[in-house]
């Protein structure tokens, strides 16, 4: 079925809400994290699960919700224009998360999270939709490949592969392929594998709705507030944490002075 074209893409409320669903969980878990970096409670983020799979659970949310917004773009024939700007927009955001992270965690700071890793999975996804090889399910069944090899292929090589090979894999230039034996020092890391596959869980999901049950995706989501901070993700995104780290550097200055 050709793909439908339109003056102006539709904004689909439960998508939205979905997205805004995972910018509430990500709030909570970054004033948590907060509390923590400031000294207000003493929690490992690191390797605790009860953090680990918070944060593992808030980035699938994010890139299922990217992968279901590439099909509806597709799928309304979004232009490459319109594409190429929103995808500026994402690769700029993550540049300014890079340089704000240096200046926060210095040898920690952010060159692969989840807005890097999305630019470039964003660019893969469209131009699989574009030539319809999501259709039919095959991004579902792709997607589990790709994670599946996200955890076999690094355990293959580090029993096996020479130790340079090793070495450049898991250093910055190759690291955000995901073929590492050892977690880089980072604050947020978000390599191609296995995050791909999730984000085309998502595109694959979003086809199938769109064919079978376009109205699960249309309706009104009951949840007018999560739809509205849903589209504007990227705003909030990059707004949120500079301003919870200035009310928590606020508070510290007033305690100071009191």
């Amino acid at each position: 079925m050709p793909f439908q074209t339109v003056a102006r893409p539709q904004r689909l409320d439960r998508l939205d809400a979905f997205r805004g669903i995972a910018m509430v969980w990500m709030t909570l878990y970054h004033f948590s994290f907060d509390l923590n970096h400031f000294g207000y409670i003493h929690q490992n983020f690191y390797d605790d699960p009860r953090w680990t799979l918070q944060r593992t659970a808030i980035v699938s949310l994010f890139l299922l919700a990217a992968g279901m917004g590439q099909a509806v773009a597709v799928r309304q024939g979004q232009t490459w224009p319109r594409f190429w700007r929103r995808w500026a927009q994402v690769a700029g955001c993550a540049l300014l998360v890079s340089l704000g992270s240096w200046w926060m965690f210095h040898e920690r700071f952010i060159y692969f999270g989840v807005l890097h890793g999305m630019a470039v999975m964003l660019l893969m996804t469209r131009w699989l939709l574009l030539r319809g090889w999501m259709r039919k399910g095959r991004g579902i069944v792709w997607g589990a490949a790709l994670i599946v090899l996200a955890f076999l292929l690094p355990q293959a090589l580090a029993h096996s592969a020479p130790l340079w090979l090793t070495d450049l894999l898991n250093s910055r230039w190759l690291n955000w392929l995901g073929l590492i034996t050892h977690k880089p020092l980072t604050e947020d890391y978000v390599p191609l594998l296995p995050w791909l596959g999730i984000m085309w869980w998502g595109a694959s999901f979003a086809q199938w709705l769109l064919a079978r049950h376009p109205a699960a995706l249309a309706g009104t989501s009951g949840a007018d507030g999560l739809a509205k901070l849903g589209r504007w993700s990227l705003s909030y995104y990059m707004l949120h944490q500079p301003i919870l780290v200035g009310l928590f550097i606020s508070l510290a200055a007033l305690r100071h002075i009191a």
